[in-house]
């Protein structure tokens, strides 16, 4: 076999069991917040292997593959920043173990601040 094959399968394969680690975080984690982050770095990271992998067997498609890597790289994090930031101003409470939010925390005293300025 030739090595670039090789190096592509491999990047298959590793994308493959990103992927899979992925969705099992997506069941196994508790709250939303968690299957966000569990989700999302893991697919970023096996989609980029995969395409990896993709570009090495099919080489004259790797400039295309760099952008759409380039791209995911961009667009993955803020979309599950968004996800994350609408369940919170839903409600949506994260699992904790008798911690404070601390989003909640910050948005409360800077609302606080707000009305006493008002007041003044």
């Amino acid at each position: 076999m030739e090595i670039l094959t090789i190096i592509g399968y491999s990047f298959l394969i590793l994308g493959a069991v990103f992927l899979f680690l992925g969705a099992l975080g997506l069941y196994r984690m508790p709250d939303v917040y968690t299957r966000l982050q569990a989700g999302t770095k893991a697919s970023t990271l096996g989609a980029i292997a995969f395409m990896l992998g993709v570009g090495f067997l099919q080489p004259d498609w790797m400039v295309k593959i760099l952008i759409i890597i380039v791209f995911l790289t961009i667009a993955n994090p803020l979309s599950s920043h968004a996800i994350a930031r609408a369940a919170h101003k839903r409600g949506q409470k994260p699992y904790t173990k008798g911690e404070k939010d601390a989003l909640e925390i910050d948005e409360h005293n800077a609302e606080l601040s707000t009305e006493k300025e008002k007041q003044s």
